[in-house]
């Protein structure tokens, strides 16, 4: 099946932080592609990789990197689908302020939506309610999750009791 998802990010070692995206993409079922595309030292690849996203059927990008950053605004500025910026907190990270500042502070004309430091599963849930909008089906599976959500707080809250 055809990627709707393209999860990018700046090095290997970003992986472990955007495993979160990629493991709520699989929980909904949604086809997803996987790259490393440094903004720095691959620019002509990442480029190509916004330009073509399109093109090769991807809907959302969401795009992973610490330090500097610039790896989201960058893409977002060549492609016209939605990209969901992840700051990730790197080994050359200022507590991952950087990061943030870098990922959130973009110029008017050039959208990245942007979640919390490290927080690449809101980044996959933000794609699947992007998704979401243009599938009746995936929206009920949403509901179903949200739904859950309200149990697992239930069951803290008998869990308090005890």
């Amino acid at each position: 099946m055809e990627a709707k998802v393209g999860v990018i990010m700046g090095s290997q070692s970003d992986l472990p932080v955007m495993r979160g995206a990629t493991e709520m993409l699989e929980k909904f079922n949604i086809p997803y592609e996987v790259e490393i595309v440094s903004a720095h030292r691959t620019p002509e690849k990442m480029l190509a990789y916004g330009k073509e996203a399109e093109k090769k059927g991807l809907k959302v990008i969401i795009a992973g990197a610490g330090g500097a950053a610039h790896l989201p605004g960058m893409v977002a500025a060549t492609s016209t689908l939605p990209v969901i910026g992840v700051p990730i907190k790197s080994s050359n990270s200022i507590d991952g302020w950087d990061s943030v500042l870098s990922i959130l502070q973009m110029p008017n004309g050039v959208p990245v939506a942007t979640v919390a430091l490290n927080a690449s599963k809101n980044a996959g849930l933000l794609a699947i309610q992007v998704l979401a909008t243009a599938d009746v089906s995936l929206m009920k599976a949403l509901y179903n999750y949200k739904e859950e959500l309200k149990e697992q707080v239930a069951k803290m809250n008998k869990d308090l009791d005890k």
